[in-house]
């Protein structure tokens, strides 16, 4: 049977160790601060771009692989007869999986592209159980569902603490950005049906301290699986967060760490976001 090989981009959040340990190939976006153009975690790292962004003039700009890429990535990991996975962020965020796409159709190679309809830790919970499903020696199909299953079962909140960037990037209305900055409005996001959605917004951080509150009394009758934490200059709040997660799911490892540029790019600073996925 043919080995199956899983490819992702470097939106998802996984420690080196899991890239090691499961051989996953990232393939990186790029981001464009000030002019300078900076590869994802190769020529920039999570903590400097919160820096860099902080003291650019203007919002990053942040773009998908070349085609080529991905086509000269397939192709080399498909020269002894493996399969190509590849998993990646939900298109309302990127064009990546389109991209992805299209290479797999250019590529010599058997290549299937999935839409995670998630990203960072959530999207990862799926590339770690499709690498699990292929480690015992699943088939394609057989890492699909359980991809599809993980997906069924996966929630991402999102609370954004400054809608600055949200608003630039397009994906508030300038007026609705205007009238939040005024009121100091907190906004608390779900990826729900492949699309970011307002779930509350409210004045001050006690919206935030609010939500968490509910979200954890509503995550105690649930089975978790797993549970990460990521952030854009957040770290304080995310601590805050996994410790009293923490306290509920003694025996649950929280991943907390610093999300990639294109989701800190859209967010903004001090945007936190909390995945989990739960059993049957």
């Amino acid at each position: 049977m043919a080995n199956i090989k899983i490819v992702t981009d470097s939106s998802i959040q996984l420690t080196p160790e899991e890239i090691k340990e499961h051989h996953i190939t990232v393939i990186p976006l790029t981001i464009m601060i000030d002019n300078t153009v900076y590869i994802d975690g190769e020529t920039i790292t999570r903590d400097q771009f919160m820096t860099e962004m902080a003291s650019a003039s203007a919002l990053p700009k942040t773009s998908q692989p070349a085609i080529g890429n991905f086509v000269e990535t397939y192709e080399q990991l498909a020269a002894d007869g493996s399969q190509i996975l590849s998993i990646h962020m939900l298109r309302a965020i990127s064009g990546t999986v389109d991209t992805a796409r299209q290479a797999g159709e250019m590529a010599k190679a058997d290549v299937t592209v999935v839409d995670s309809d998630f990203t960072d830790r959530a999207m990862a919970f799926q590339v770690l159980k499709a690498a699990e499903v292929i480690e015992n020696g699943g088939s394609m199909d057989d890492a699909l569902a359980a991809i599809q299953n993980v997906h069924n079962h996966t929630k991402l909140y999102m609370g954004v603490t400054d809608l600055t960037n949200l608003v630039k990037g397009g994906r508030l209305s300038h007026a609705a950005g205007v009238i939040s900055s005024l009121l100091n409005i907190k906004v608390i996001l779900e990826v729900a049906d492949s699309e970011l959605k307002v779930l509350r917004k409210g004045r001050g951080m006690k919206t935030i301290t609010k939500f968490i509150d509910e979200m954890e009394a509503d995550m105690r009758d649930l089975k978790i699986r797993a549970i990460g934490i990521s952030h854009a200059d957040g770290l304080e709040l995310s601590e805050k967060i996994k410790a009293q997660l923490q306290v509920v799911f003694p025996n649950i490892e929280i991943l907390v760490r610093t999300t990639d540029p294109v989701i800190a790019t859209h967010a903004g600073a001090g945007a936190f976001a909390v995945m989990y996925y739960t059993e049957d």
